[in-house]
This record gives structure tokens, sequence and C-alpha cells, in this order.
């Protein structure tokens, strides 16, 4: 009896082993250990990487909701030991930021439209309207994208005061709307790249239907171009938002017309009057000028408010930039 037991345990165990040690469950085992491991060494590597990210971000944000008082002191590294909203306010004064956060908003938006506009007819005039000359004139628009602005700014300076456009925002629009804007050649050319991969039986349907060449555009290729007019737009509208060359070399920004980023560069100027307005200069001290930990917060600060409305937007639009991104074959 006993030897029975004995033999049936054996057998068993010896089962087991084979079972455990079969190459089909091998393999399946060390499929399983190397996903595993790939797995937590790919979330370990973007855990990292989102933190080197977003380090600055964070600390600009800490930063921001800490108390005047606290700039000098030592202690205070990362979380703030005394938690306050004043610098916000200190630096929303600095930039005039209801003002001038309309005023950019309106400019931007406006230079979007008008960027769509010039661009897509270019792109689309040089991917299907062949003429004599059509290459030598594309060259010239890559060309664009090459030469350094600052190149053309005393021309376009003197262009634009020739026609009592300095100090107006309208110089702004009529760059855009002309195909001189911020970044307009590679605009351009995304667009052209574009409208080259639509297939060309769309146009032929359309004009044998008595399309004229603008209908097929705004009613065929234009629709169909919809991922090329969300990253342009959006390329169009953050570059202006962030644009301080073209706007000081203008004129643009003044005192009835305050935009963000001119606020930004000029935010130490501002900083004493915000000081007084908010009472925050009796925590600072009277030499708040020689010290320059603060000056640098309340730059600090007022970048950061300027960021804010593109990051929020951007909630709202990932989806549709990624896409769009994805669709117009844009990498780097």
């Amino acid at each position: 009896m006993k030897t029975n037991i004995y033999q049936a345990v054996k057998d068993s165990v010896t089962g087991a082993i084979h079972q455990f040690t079969e190459p089909r469950v091998v393999f399946r085992r060390n499929r399983k250990l190397k996903a595993f491991f790939g797995g937590l060494i790919r979330y370990i590597f973007l855990i990292g990487l989102c933190f080197v990210i977003l380090f600055p971000t964070i600390q600009q944000i800490l930063m921001a909701l800490r108390a005047p008082g606290d700039v000098n002191n030592p202690a205070v590294i990362w979380i703030p030991e005394n938690w306050s909203i004043q610098n916000i306010r200190i630096s929303m004064i600095v930039l005039d930021y209801w003002r001038a956060l309309v005023n950019t908003f309106k400019l931007s938006a406006i230079v979007m439209v008008l960027q769509l506009a010039s661009t897509a007819l270019a792109g689309y005039a040089f991917s299907r309207l062949r003429f004599k000359g059509s290459n030598i004139l594309f060259v010239l628009v890559i060309l664009t994208i090459v030469i350094p602005p600052q190149a053309l700014s005393l021309s376009q300076y003197l262009y634009f005061r020739d026609l009592r456009l300095i100090g107006k925002e309208s110089s702004i629009y009529m760059m855009s709307g002309l195909g001189m804007g911020i970044r307009s050649g590679i605009f351009i050319y995304i667009f052209r790249q574009f409208f080259r991969g639509l297939p060309k039986e769309l146009e032929e349907s359309a004009m044998i239907d008595g399309a004229s060449v603008f209908r097929t555009f705004w009613n065929v290729m234009l629709p169909n171009a919809r991922g090329a007019m969300v990253t342009v737009g959006l390329f169009a509208f953050v570059w202006q938002w962030n644009d301080a060359y073209f706007v000081k070399i203008f004129e643009v920004s003044t005192e009835q017309f305050p935009l963000l980023t001119m606020e930004l560069i000029n935010a130490v100027t501002g900083l004493k009057a915000a000081l007084l307005y908010t009472g925050a200069l009796s925590l600072i001290g009277q030499d708040v000028w020689e010290n320059p930990l603060y000056l640098a917060l309340i730059s600090n600060v007022s970048a950061l408010l300027m960021m804010l409305p593109l990051l929020l937007m951007y909630l709202f639009v990932q989806k549709g930039f990624v896409e769009s991104i994805e669709r117009t074959g844009i990498v780097g």
C-alpha cells in the first residue's frame, strides 16, 4: 500500500516537472518575462522623460504660489512654506494681463485666418496650377524659410513706414494676408505637399461639372485638406502668440494696444508700480531692485501666465492636432 502511494506521488511530481520543463511551456514563460520587463523599462523611461519635460513647469507653478517673503528663504526649495497668490496678482498687474490677453488673442486669431487663406491658395497653386517659372517661384518660397527674418527686417520696416503702418497691427495683418507672415513658407510647403497627395480625379470631376478653378479649390480641395488646415492654423496661432520680433520692429504693442510678449519683455519696468499697488513692497523691502531672485520670480510667473491660455487651449484640440500631424506627415 505504501509502495503504491509513494509511486503515485513520484509519478505526479515527475509529470509536473516534465510539464514545467516542456519546451512550449518554457517558451511561453520566457515570452511573458520578456514582455513584463520590457513594459517595466518602457514605463520607467516614459515617467522619467515626462518628469524632465514637466520639471520646469512644475517648478514655475510652485514658485508662483510662494509668498513674496519666502523668496530669499534658503529652507524653501520645492514646497512653499507660506502659500500665496500675491506673485500672480503682481504679475497680472505688470503684464496688464486682461487687456493684453484680449489683444494678443485677437491679433493671433486674425493672423491665423489670414495665414490659412493666403498659404492654402499659394500651396494649391504650386501643386496643381503648373505654369512657366512655377518651380523657380517655389524655390524662392523655400528660400524664405532658409533666410533669417533679420535679413529682411530693414526693407520691411521702410516699406511699412512709407505706408504709414508702423505702430498699427495692420502691418502684421498685411504680411499674413500676402503670404509673408511668420513661417508662411513652411505653411505653403505643407499645403503644397498635401494637395499633391489628393487624387486628380476630384478636380477633373468638378471641372467636368463646370466648376471654375477657385470653386474647385473652395468646394472640393479645401474641405479635403482639413488635416493640413488644423496643423497650419494651430502653428500660425501659437507662433503669432509668442512673436516678439515683428511686434517690436513694427511697434505694434503700444499703451493703447498692449501685447503679452512685449509686456513680458518690459516686465521689470512695471514691477515697482505693481508692488506699490498691491502693497507687496513692504514684504519684499525697498531694495527690490537689488534682489535678482525676485525679479526672476516675477518674470517666470509672468511667462507662466502667458503660456496658460495656450496650455488650456491645447487640452481641447489635442486629439485633432495629433491626427492632423499624422495626416500631413510632419515629424521632428
